[in-house]
C-alpha cells in the first residue's frame, strides 16, 4: 500500500465545468449561431480566447519548469550491506520502562 506523498506528481487536470463556465459557453454558442451576430465580432471573442489560451498554456509550463523538487533522501542502506541480514539493534535511551 503507498502512503500519500505531497510530491508524487501533479494533479490531473480538472476537466468538467462549472454550471457558470457551462452557461457562458452555451450564450457563445448561441451567439455564434445567430444569424445576426457579425463575422468580426466573432473573429474578436476568438483571438481573445485563443490569446489567454497561449497565455494560460505559457503561464502553466513556467510553473511546472519551476516548480520545486522534494529534497533527495539518503539512500538508507548506504553501507552496501543488507541490513535483513545482520538483525536490528533497538536502543533505549532514559527509558523508564523494563
Amino acid at each position: 500500500m503507498k502512503k500519500w506523498n505531497p510530491y508524487s506528481g501533479i494533479p490531473a487536470p480538472i476537466t468538467e465545468l462549472t454550471l457558470e463556465q457551462d452557461l457562458k459557453l452555451r450564450q457563445i454558442k448561441d451567439s455564434i449561431e445567430n444569424h445576426e451576430t457579425s463575422r468580426e465580432d466573432v473573429n474578436t471573442v476568438f483571438l481573445a480566447l485563443q490569446k489567454q489560451n497561449f497565455v494560460l498554456a505559457n503561464s502553466l509550463k513556467n510553473l511546472l519548469e519551476k516548480w520545486p523538487t522534494p529534497p533527495m533522501k539518503p539512500d538508507p542502506n548506504i553501507t552496501g550491506v543488507d541490513p535483513s541480514s545482520h538483525g536490528i539493534l533497538f536502543v533505549l535511551k532514559n527509558s523508564t520502562s523494563t
